[in-house]
Protein backbone atom coordinates (compact mmCIF):
# COMPACT_ATOMS: atom_id res chain seq x y z
CA UNK A 1 0.00 0.00 0.00
CA UNK A 2 3.09 1.99 0.33
CA UNK A 3 3.23 2.63 -2.65
CA UNK A 4 0.13 4.47 -3.42
CA UNK A 5 1.17 7.07 -1.48
CA UNK A 6 4.74 7.71 -3.83
CA UNK A 7 4.81 9.89 -6.35
CA UNK A 8 6.25 8.85 -9.76
CA UNK A 9 8.67 10.79 -11.26
CA UNK A 10 8.76 9.92 -15.33
CA UNK A 11 13.02 9.70 -16.56
CA UNK A 12 13.84 11.85 -19.15
CA UNK A 13 15.35 10.24 -22.00
CA UNK A 14 19.17 10.43 -22.38
CA UNK A 15 19.83 13.99 -23.91
CA UNK A 16 16.67 15.58 -22.73
CA UNK A 17 18.02 16.97 -19.78
CA UNK A 18 16.84 20.40 -19.29
CA UNK A 19 16.96 23.48 -16.86
CA UNK A 20 13.86 21.65 -15.08
CA UNK A 21 15.19 18.50 -14.39
CA UNK A 22 18.51 20.31 -13.20
CA UNK A 23 16.59 22.35 -10.49
CA UNK A 24 14.30 18.89 -9.39
CA UNK A 25 14.56 17.71 -5.97
CA UNK A 26 17.42 15.69 -4.67
CA UNK A 27 14.76 14.10 -2.57
CA UNK A 28 15.59 12.44 0.76
CA UNK A 29 19.72 13.00 0.73
CA UNK A 30 21.65 13.33 3.80
CA UNK A 31 23.11 16.40 5.34
CA UNK A 32 26.18 18.05 3.55
CA UNK A 33 29.70 15.93 4.58
CA UNK A 34 32.78 18.17 5.38
CA UNK A 35 34.23 17.85 1.82
CA UNK A 36 31.19 19.28 0.41
CA UNK A 37 30.57 22.59 2.83
CA UNK A 38 34.24 22.82 1.97
CA UNK A 39 33.54 23.07 -1.78
CA UNK A 40 29.90 25.04 -1.30
CA UNK A 41 32.25 27.34 0.72
CA UNK A 42 34.87 27.61 -1.47
CA UNK A 43 32.38 28.53 -4.58
CA UNK A 44 30.54 30.95 -2.31
CA UNK A 45 33.79 32.69 -1.67
CA UNK A 46 34.51 32.76 -5.45
CA UNK A 47 31.20 34.35 -5.86
CA UNK A 48 31.90 37.38 -4.05
CA UNK A 49 35.33 37.86 -5.23
CA UNK A 50 33.49 38.01 -8.47
CA UNK A 51 31.15 40.55 -7.84
CA UNK A 52 33.92 42.59 -5.95
CA UNK A 53 35.93 42.48 -9.43
CA UNK A 54 32.79 43.31 -11.36
CA UNK A 55 32.44 39.63 -12.60
CA UNK A 56 29.44 38.19 -12.61
CA UNK A 57 29.20 35.74 -9.77
CA UNK A 58 28.63 32.09 -10.79
CA UNK A 59 24.69 30.70 -10.82
CA UNK A 60 23.58 28.51 -7.97
CA UNK A 61 23.78 25.01 -8.59
CA UNK A 62 26.75 25.48 -10.86
CA UNK A 63 29.59 23.91 -9.12
CA UNK A 64 30.82 20.39 -10.31
CA UNK A 65 29.21 18.79 -7.18
CA UNK A 66 25.65 20.47 -7.35
CA UNK A 67 25.37 20.05 -11.26
CA UNK A 68 26.42 16.06 -10.71
CA UNK A 69 23.97 15.70 -7.83
CA UNK A 70 21.34 17.19 -9.93
CA UNK A 71 22.08 15.09 -12.98
CA UNK A 72 22.18 12.09 -11.24
CA UNK A 73 18.36 13.05 -9.81
CA UNK A 74 17.36 12.26 -13.41
CA UNK A 75 19.73 9.70 -14.37
CA UNK A 76 20.80 7.71 -11.22
CA UNK A 77 23.59 4.94 -10.71
CA UNK A 78 22.71 1.51 -12.18
CA UNK A 79 25.83 -0.16 -10.41
CA UNK A 80 26.66 -3.20 -12.13
CA UNK A 81 28.22 -5.29 -9.51
CA UNK A 82 26.95 -5.57 -6.10
CA UNK A 83 28.05 -8.01 -3.65
CA UNK A 84 26.27 -7.00 -0.74
CA UNK A 85 24.17 -10.86 -0.47
CA UNK A 86 27.36 -12.38 0.98
CA UNK A 87 27.96 -10.00 3.11
CA UNK A 88 25.09 -10.39 4.44
CA UNK A 89 25.24 -13.78 5.09
CA UNK A 90 27.71 -13.27 7.74
CA UNK A 91 25.71 -10.63 10.40
CA UNK A 92 23.67 -12.02 12.99
CA UNK A 93 21.31 -9.01 12.58
CA UNK A 94 21.14 -6.05 10.35
CA UNK A 95 18.84 -3.04 9.31
CA UNK A 96 19.89 -1.60 5.93
CA UNK A 97 16.91 0.65 6.06
CA UNK A 98 18.10 2.72 8.84
CA UNK A 99 21.67 2.25 8.04
CA UNK A 100 24.22 -0.41 8.55
CA UNK A 101 27.88 0.18 9.93
CA UNK A 102 29.19 -3.33 8.99
CA UNK A 103 28.55 -3.52 5.40
CA UNK A 104 29.92 -0.58 2.92
CA UNK A 105 25.89 -0.53 1.54
CA UNK A 106 23.28 0.28 2.72
CA UNK A 107 19.21 2.33 1.77
CA UNK A 108 20.41 5.64 3.74
CA UNK A 109 24.17 5.30 1.72
CA UNK A 110 22.08 4.68 -1.38
CA UNK A 111 20.56 7.15 -1.63
CA UNK A 112 23.17 9.85 -0.95
CA UNK A 113 24.88 8.13 -3.98
CA UNK A 114 22.11 8.73 -5.89
CA UNK A 115 21.90 4.78 -6.61
CA UNK A 116 18.87 3.44 -8.76
CA UNK A 117 19.22 0.24 -9.18
CA UNK A 118 21.67 -2.86 -8.10
CA UNK A 119 23.17 -6.08 -9.87
CA UNK A 120 23.18 -8.32 -6.96
CA UNK A 121 26.33 -10.62 -7.13
CA UNK A 122 25.10 -14.91 -6.59
CA UNK A 123 28.82 -15.62 -6.56
CA UNK A 124 30.09 -18.36 -5.32
CA UNK A 125 32.50 -18.33 -1.76
CA UNK A 126 36.06 -19.52 -3.00
CA UNK A 127 36.71 -23.18 -2.16
CA UNK A 128 33.35 -24.56 -2.53
CA UNK A 129 33.14 -27.90 -4.42
CA UNK A 130 31.58 -28.58 -7.32
CA UNK A 131 29.00 -30.89 -6.36
CA UNK A 132 27.47 -27.63 -4.35
CA UNK A 133 27.59 -25.10 -6.95
CA UNK A 134 23.70 -25.41 -7.46
CA UNK A 135 22.74 -25.29 -4.16
CA UNK A 136 24.43 -22.85 -3.22
CA UNK A 137 23.41 -20.46 -5.40
CA UNK A 138 19.68 -21.32 -4.66
CA UNK A 139 20.54 -20.39 -1.20
CA UNK A 140 22.14 -17.39 -2.21
CA UNK A 141 18.72 -16.73 -4.33
CA UNK A 142 16.37 -17.21 -1.46
CA UNK A 143 18.86 -14.78 0.94
CA UNK A 144 18.82 -11.85 -1.83
CA UNK A 145 14.64 -12.41 -1.87
CA UNK A 146 14.63 -12.33 1.74
CA UNK A 147 16.90 -9.23 2.49
CA UNK A 148 14.48 -7.08 -0.31
CA UNK A 149 11.27 -8.60 1.11
CA UNK A 150 12.45 -7.26 4.77
CA UNK A 151 13.41 -3.92 3.21
CA UNK A 152 10.18 -2.53 1.25
CA UNK A 153 10.15 0.83 1.35
CA UNK A 154 13.82 1.00 -0.09
CA UNK A 155 14.38 -1.99 -2.29
CA UNK A 156 12.05 -3.97 -4.79
CA UNK A 157 13.65 -6.83 -7.07
CA UNK A 158 13.71 -5.76 -10.76
CA UNK A 159 13.84 -9.08 -13.71
CA UNK A 160 13.43 -6.42 -16.45
CA UNK A 161 14.72 -2.88 -17.85
CA UNK A 162 10.95 -2.17 -17.10
CA UNK A 163 10.59 -2.91 -13.61
CA UNK A 164 13.38 -1.23 -12.92
CA UNK A 165 12.36 2.28 -14.33
CA UNK A 166 8.88 1.35 -12.51
CA UNK A 167 10.84 0.71 -9.12
CA UNK A 168 12.66 4.34 -9.50
CA UNK A 169 9.25 6.17 -9.71
CA UNK A 170 7.91 4.36 -6.99
CA UNK A 171 10.97 5.56 -5.01
CA UNK A 172 12.58 2.35 -4.56
CA UNK A 173 16.18 1.08 -5.11
CA UNK A 174 15.92 -1.84 -8.14
CA UNK A 175 17.70 -4.73 -7.31
CA UNK A 176 18.92 -7.33 -10.39
CA UNK A 177 19.86 -10.82 -9.92
CA UNK A 178 22.89 -11.52 -10.98
CA UNK A 179 25.85 -12.54 -11.66
CA UNK A 180 25.24 -15.36 -10.87
CA UNK A 181 28.72 -18.22 -11.21
CA UNK A 182 28.17 -20.76 -14.38
CA UNK A 183 29.50 -23.46 -12.35
CA UNK A 184 25.94 -23.02 -11.33
CA UNK A 185 24.25 -25.11 -13.78
CA UNK A 186 26.00 -28.21 -13.48
CA UNK A 187 26.22 -28.53 -17.51
CA UNK A 188 22.65 -28.20 -17.97
CA UNK A 189 20.75 -26.32 -20.11
CA UNK A 190 17.56 -27.09 -17.92
CA UNK A 191 19.54 -25.34 -14.88
CA UNK A 192 19.80 -22.34 -16.71
CA UNK A 193 15.88 -21.82 -17.51
CA UNK A 194 15.00 -22.55 -14.00
CA UNK A 195 17.39 -20.40 -12.52
CA UNK A 196 16.02 -17.36 -15.32
CA UNK A 197 12.63 -18.36 -13.98
CA UNK A 198 13.94 -17.31 -10.64
CA UNK A 199 14.96 -14.09 -11.58
CA UNK A 200 18.39 -14.21 -12.40
CA UNK A 201 19.20 -11.90 -15.21
CA UNK A 202 23.86 -12.39 -15.70
CA UNK A 203 25.58 -15.43 -15.59
CA UNK A 204 29.53 -15.30 -15.66
CA UNK A 205 31.31 -17.44 -17.99
CA UNK A 206 34.52 -18.05 -16.75
CA UNK A 207 35.47 -20.62 -14.57
CA UNK A 208 33.88 -23.50 -16.15
CA UNK A 209 35.33 -25.92 -18.86
CA UNK A 210 33.22 -25.70 -21.35
CA UNK A 211 33.95 -21.45 -21.23
CA UNK A 212 37.39 -21.29 -18.93
CA UNK A 213 39.91 -23.02 -20.71
CA UNK A 214 42.50 -21.80 -23.23
CA UNK A 215 40.36 -22.98 -26.43
CA UNK A 216 37.82 -20.66 -25.67
CA UNK A 217 34.75 -21.25 -25.73
CA UNK A 218 33.57 -25.13 -26.96
CA UNK A 219 30.48 -25.94 -28.74
CA UNK A 220 28.89 -26.48 -24.95
CA UNK A 221 29.22 -23.60 -24.54
CA UNK A 222 28.02 -21.67 -27.42
CA UNK A 223 25.17 -23.94 -27.02
CA UNK A 224 24.94 -21.79 -24.02
CA UNK A 225 25.33 -18.71 -25.04
CA UNK A 226 22.40 -18.88 -27.84
CA UNK A 227 19.92 -20.36 -25.11
CA UNK A 228 21.41 -17.42 -22.82
CA UNK A 229 20.06 -14.84 -25.74
CA UNK A 230 16.76 -17.38 -26.17
CA UNK A 231 15.59 -16.61 -22.91
CA UNK A 232 17.15 -13.52 -21.64
CA UNK A 233 20.23 -13.72 -19.72
CA UNK A 234 23.25 -11.84 -20.12
CA UNK A 235 26.82 -13.23 -20.57
CA UNK A 236 29.18 -11.76 -17.77
CA UNK A 237 32.83 -11.81 -19.56
CA UNK A 238 34.74 -10.27 -17.07
CA UNK A 239 38.23 -13.08 -15.92
CA UNK A 240 37.25 -14.93 -19.07
CA UNK A 241 40.39 -15.33 -21.64
CA UNK A 242 40.72 -13.38 -24.67
CA UNK A 243 39.82 -16.18 -26.75
CA UNK A 244 36.31 -16.98 -25.09
CA UNK A 245 35.92 -12.84 -24.39
CA UNK A 246 35.94 -13.00 -28.45
CA UNK A 247 34.29 -15.92 -29.65
CA UNK A 248 31.38 -14.91 -27.65
CA UNK A 249 31.39 -11.53 -28.96
CA UNK A 250 30.59 -13.14 -32.09
CA UNK A 251 28.43 -15.72 -31.48
CA UNK A 252 25.91 -13.33 -28.94
CA UNK A 253 23.09 -11.66 -30.88
CA UNK A 254 22.43 -9.71 -27.28
CA UNK A 255 24.91 -7.15 -26.01
CA UNK A 256 27.53 -8.96 -23.03
CA UNK A 257 28.32 -6.93 -19.68
CA UNK A 258 31.86 -6.95 -18.43
CA UNK A 259 30.63 -6.62 -14.65
CA UNK A 260 33.95 -5.80 -13.37
CA UNK A 261 36.98 -5.08 -15.78
CA UNK A 262 38.76 -1.53 -16.73
CA UNK A 263 41.68 -0.63 -19.02
CA UNK A 264 44.94 -3.21 -19.44
CA UNK A 265 46.35 -0.10 -20.82
CA UNK A 266 46.11 1.81 -17.37
CA UNK A 267 46.46 -1.12 -15.13
CA UNK A 268 47.73 -4.72 -16.17
CA UNK A 269 45.35 -6.83 -14.48
CA UNK A 270 44.06 -10.19 -15.55
CA UNK A 271 40.40 -8.99 -15.26
CA UNK A 272 40.63 -5.89 -17.32
CA UNK A 273 40.54 -5.60 -20.88
CA UNK A 274 43.08 -4.72 -23.64
CA UNK A 275 42.32 -1.81 -26.23
CA UNK A 276 41.65 -4.53 -28.46
CA UNK A 277 38.96 -5.99 -26.38
CA UNK A 278 37.70 -2.91 -25.56
CA UNK A 279 36.81 -1.52 -29.14
CA UNK A 280 35.75 -5.13 -29.82
CA UNK A 281 33.24 -4.92 -27.57
CA UNK A 282 31.88 -1.04 -28.59
CA UNK A 283 32.07 -2.74 -32.04
CA UNK A 284 29.40 -5.56 -30.56
CA UNK A 285 27.33 -2.59 -28.47
CA UNK A 286 28.61 -4.64 -24.79
CA UNK A 287 29.14 -2.54 -21.65
CA UNK A 288 32.34 -2.53 -19.82
CA UNK A 289 31.58 -1.79 -16.20
CA UNK A 290 34.78 -0.30 -14.54
CA UNK A 291 35.04 -1.56 -11.19
CA UNK A 292 35.79 1.47 -7.93
CA UNK A 293 38.69 -1.47 -6.79
CA UNK A 294 41.88 0.28 -6.01
CA UNK A 295 43.76 -3.40 -7.33
CA UNK A 296 42.09 -2.78 -10.44
CA UNK A 297 42.09 1.00 -11.36
CA UNK A 298 44.33 2.88 -8.85
CA UNK A 299 43.82 4.36 -5.00
CA UNK A 300 41.95 7.44 -6.14
CA UNK A 301 39.10 8.59 -7.25
CA UNK A 302 41.02 10.58 -10.16
CA UNK A 303 42.32 6.75 -10.96
CA UNK A 304 38.72 5.76 -11.96
CA UNK A 305 38.11 8.41 -13.39
CA UNK A 306 41.42 7.70 -15.82
CA UNK A 307 39.80 4.65 -16.71
CA UNK A 308 36.82 5.97 -17.59
CA UNK A 309 38.27 8.25 -19.98
CA UNK A 310 40.06 5.25 -21.58
CA UNK A 311 37.36 3.12 -21.87
CA UNK A 312 34.92 6.08 -23.26
CA UNK A 313 37.50 7.06 -25.86
CA UNK A 314 38.29 2.92 -27.16
CA UNK A 315 34.62 1.79 -26.90
CA UNK A 316 32.63 4.76 -27.07
CA UNK A 317 30.22 6.19 -24.46
CA UNK A 318 27.64 3.72 -25.14
CA UNK A 319 29.49 1.10 -23.82
CA UNK A 320 31.09 2.19 -20.11
CA UNK A 321 29.70 1.60 -17.15
CA UNK A 322 29.98 2.09 -13.40
CA UNK A 323 30.91 -1.49 -11.08
CA UNK A 324 30.90 -0.15 -7.26
CA UNK A 325 32.52 -3.91 -6.47
CA UNK A 326 30.84 -2.74 -3.28
CA UNK A 327 31.19 -5.39 0.22
CA UNK A 328 33.18 -7.94 -1.74
CA UNK A 329 36.00 -7.66 0.31
CA UNK A 330 38.44 -5.24 -1.98
CA UNK A 331 40.07 -2.11 -1.18
CA UNK A 332 38.55 0.61 -2.37
CA UNK A 333 39.89 4.03 -4.26
CA UNK A 334 40.01 7.20 -1.66
CA UNK A 335 36.73 8.78 -2.11
CA UNK A 336 34.83 5.91 -2.96
CA UNK A 337 34.94 4.01 0.09
CA UNK A 338 31.21 3.41 0.05
CA UNK A 339 27.90 3.77 -2.28
CA UNK A 340 27.52 7.30 -1.71
CA UNK A 341 30.62 8.19 -3.25
CA UNK A 342 28.72 8.07 -6.90
CA UNK A 343 28.33 12.13 -6.97
CA UNK A 344 32.03 13.02 -6.32
CA UNK A 345 33.38 10.66 -9.05
CA UNK A 346 30.61 11.99 -11.54
CA UNK A 347 31.59 15.95 -10.56
CA UNK A 348 35.24 14.71 -11.33
CA UNK A 349 34.03 13.63 -14.95
CA UNK A 350 32.47 17.20 -15.51
CA UNK A 351 35.05 19.00 -14.62
CA UNK A 352 37.27 16.95 -17.36
CA UNK A 353 34.84 18.00 -20.06
CA UNK A 354 32.17 15.19 -20.05
CA UNK A 355 28.89 15.98 -21.55
CA UNK A 356 25.99 15.60 -19.72
CA UNK A 357 24.48 12.98 -22.78
CA UNK A 358 27.30 11.07 -22.17
CA UNK A 359 27.42 10.70 -18.07
CA UNK A 360 23.67 10.26 -18.56
CA UNK A 361 24.64 6.90 -20.51
CA UNK A 362 27.06 6.48 -18.65
CA UNK A 363 24.77 5.94 -15.05
CA UNK A 364 21.82 4.71 -16.43
CA UNK A 365 21.21 4.79 -20.07
CA UNK A 366 23.57 2.16 -21.12
CA UNK A 367 22.57 -0.27 -18.25
CA UNK A 368 18.63 0.14 -19.81
CA UNK A 369 19.99 -0.23 -23.48
CA UNK A 370 21.71 -3.67 -22.58
CA UNK A 371 18.41 -5.10 -20.50
CA UNK A 372 16.05 -3.96 -22.85
CA UNK A 373 18.28 -5.25 -26.13
CA UNK A 374 18.12 -8.60 -23.92
CA UNK A 375 14.06 -8.77 -23.40
CA UNK A 376 13.44 -8.31 -26.93
CA UNK A 377 15.56 -10.63 -28.45
CA UNK A 378 14.81 -13.17 -26.43
CA UNK A 379 10.38 -11.95 -26.59
CA UNK A 380 11.13 -12.64 -30.28
CA UNK A 381 12.97 -16.01 -29.73
CA UNK A 382 9.91 -17.52 -27.47
CA UNK A 383 8.19 -18.84 -30.53
CA UNK A 384 11.06 -20.38 -32.01
CA UNK A 385 10.80 -24.32 -31.68
CA UNK A 386 11.12 -26.37 -28.05
CA UNK A 387 14.07 -25.21 -25.84
CA UNK A 388 17.32 -27.12 -26.52
CA UNK A 389 18.34 -30.09 -24.29
CA UNK A 390 22.11 -30.64 -25.47
CA UNK A 391 23.98 -32.06 -22.47
CA UNK A 392 28.10 -31.57 -22.36
CA UNK A 393 28.92 -34.80 -23.22
CA UNK A 394 27.25 -35.06 -26.49
CA UNK A 395 28.39 -31.93 -27.81
CA UNK A 396 32.15 -32.05 -25.94
CA UNK A 397 32.43 -35.40 -25.79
Amino acid sequence: MADLHDEPRTLPEVGELDDEAQAASFGPWAPLTAEEATEATEATGAGETAREAGRPAQEPGSTPLERARALLAAHPVADGYSALPSALRQLPWYDLQHGESAVDTDVPRLRRGNVGALLWSLHLPEGLTADRAVGATLEQLDLARSVIAAHPEGLRLARSAGQIIDAHHCGRVAVVLGPATAAALDDSLGVLRVLRSLGVRVLTLSGTSWAGGDAGLTRFGEEVVREMNRIGVLADLSGAGDLTVGRVLTLSRTPVLCTRSAARALRPHPANLSDELLAGLGAAKGLCLVPLTAEQTGPGLRDVADHLDHVRAIAGPDCVGLSGTYDSGVAHPQGLADASGYPHLIAELLRRGWPETDIALLTWGNVQRVLRTADFVARAAQDRGEPPTARITELDG
